[in-house]
C-alpha cells in the first residue's frame, strides 16, 4: 500500500513534492518572541530592564520575569520581549505609531529575523483599544472610592460587548502585520507558530473583606463579579474571533488565575499569581514618574507569568488549534479544551 501511494502522487503526470524544510528560514538561532501589551512584557513582575523602567520616557515594563523566559520549548535557543506596557493594536502593527517611543513591534520583529531563525510569535494585544481594560479597572476603583457612586459595571456592560466588537479588526490587523512581515522574510505558515493569547481576570470577588480596600484591591464585590464572569470571558471571546479571522492558534486566559487572583490570598499574598493595588512610593517624589508609580497593580506577577510560561510551553508542543490555561490537580496551569469559542 505505500508503495502505491508513493506512485499515485509522485508518478506520471505529478512532481514529487518538495523535501520539507527543516525549520525556519535565514540564519541565527531558534527564537521564540512574545509581542503586545504588559500581559506579556512583564508587568507586574518586577525587576525591569533599566532601559524600560523609565529611561528616556520608556515605560515599556519589559520583565526577565515575563512569561516568555518561563517558556522551555525543545530546541528553541533564544527568547525575546518585544511587548511594551500599554500597548495597542495599532503599535504591535507596522506603521508609525509608538508606544513610550518604541517603534512598531512588527517593524522590530522584522528587525529580528535578520539574524533569528524564529519558531514562534505569540501576540497579546487588544485590551487597550477600545476596551480600555486599564481604564475599567480605574474607574471601578473610583466606584468604590467616592461614596454614593453606582457599581462601575451599570455602565461598562451597556457598550462592552460593542466595544469587544471594535476591537477584533484592530487585533486581526495586528496579527496580519505580524504574518506580513514573516513572510516577506521568506517564513512559510508550517515555518512557525503563531499564537494569538487573552487576558486572565487579575481580580475575583472571593476576596476577603478586609483587602477590599487600599491595601489590596479597593472594588465592590459586584463589580468584581462582573469583571470575573462577564467582562473578561467577553473581551477572550472576541479574540478568539480574531485568532480564528487570521488562522492563529488561540490560547484562552480568561480562566487561567481562578483561584489565585489578586488578594485572594489573605494574609499570604505569595499564593496569589497578580499583583495587588501596588504603589511605588519614591516614584512620587519624581515629577517624571509619579504618573507611572501604580502602574503595576493587577497584573501576572512573577508567580503568574511562570505558570502562564508553563502552559504556554505544553501548548506550543501540542497540536490542538485551541486551548484555555486551566488548574490542573496539581495546581499548576495546563492547557485544557478551550473556553472561548468565536461567535
Amino acid at each position: 500500500m505505500g508503495l502505491v501511494a508513493v506512485f499515485v502522487f509522485s508518478g506520471p503526470g505529478n512532481p514529487p513534492a518538495p523535501p520539507r524544510r527543516p525549520g525556519p528560514p535565514g540564519t541565527g538561532p531558534l527564537t521564540i518572541v512574545t509581542v503586545g501589551d504588559s500581559t506579556l512584557s512583564g508587568e507586574g513582575a518586577g525587576d525591569y530592564t533599566a532601559d524600560t523602567n523609565g529611561t528616556n520616557g520608556d515605560w515599556c515594563h519589559r520583565s526577565p520575569n515575563a512569561a516568555v523566559f518561563e517558556t522551555d520549548v525543545p530546541g528553541i535557543a533564544a527568547k525575546v520581549n518585544l511587548a511594551c506596557s500599554g500597548a495597542n493594536a495599532e503599535q504591535v502593527a507596522l506603521g508609525d505609531v509608538k508606544q513610550y517611543g518604541e517603534p512598531s513591534q512588527a517593524g522590530q520583529l522584522a528587525a529580528l529575523v535578520r539574524n533569528h531563525r524564529v519558531a514562534a510569535v505569540v501576540i497579546a494585544v487588544g485590551a487597550n483599544d477600545d476596551p480600555h481594560f486599564s481604564e475599567l479597572v480605574s474607574d471601578c476603583f473610583q466606584s468604590w472610592f467616592v461614596s454614593g457612586n453606582v457599581p462601575c459595571n451599570t455602565a461598562i456592560k451597556t457598550t462592552w460587548q460593542s466595544r469587544v466588537d471594535a476591537m477584533v479588526p484592530k487585533v486581526v490587523a495586528a496579527v496580519t502585520d505580524v504574518k506580513k512581515v514573516l513572510a516577506q522574510a521568506g517564513y512559510l505558515p508550517e515555518d512557525y507558530q503563531l499564537v494569538l493569547q487573552s487576558y486572565a481576570s487579575p481580580i475575583s470577588p472571593d476576596i476577603p473583606a478586609n483587602l477590599q480596600n487600599l491595601n489590596g484591591c479597593p472594588f465592590r464585590t459586584e463589580d468584581l463579579r462582573w469583571m470575573r464572569d462577564q467582562g473578561v470571558p467577553a473581551l477572550s471571546a472576541g479574540m478568539a474571533r480574531a485568532a480564528a479571522q487570521t488562522g492563529a492558534r488561540f490560547l484562552d486566559l480568561s480562566r487561567a488565575g481562578l483561584g489565585h487572583e489578586a488578594c485572594t490570598g489573605g494574609a499570604d499574598p505569595g499564593k496569589e499569581w497578580f499583583s495587588r493595588l501596588t504603589l511605588q512610593l519614591n516614584d512620587l517624589a519624581d515629577a517624571q514618574r509619579a504618573s507611572h508609580a501604580l502602574q503595576e497593580s493587577f497584573h501576572p506577577n512573577a508567580n503568574g507569568q511562570a505558570e502562564i510560561g508553563r502552559c504556554l510551553t505544553e501548548f506550543l508542543a501540542s497540536a490542538t488549534v485551541s486551548a484555555a490555561c486551566l488548574s490542573g490537580s496539581d495546581g499548576k496551569l495546563h492547557p485544557a479544551a478551550s473556553l472561548a469559542a468565536p461567535r
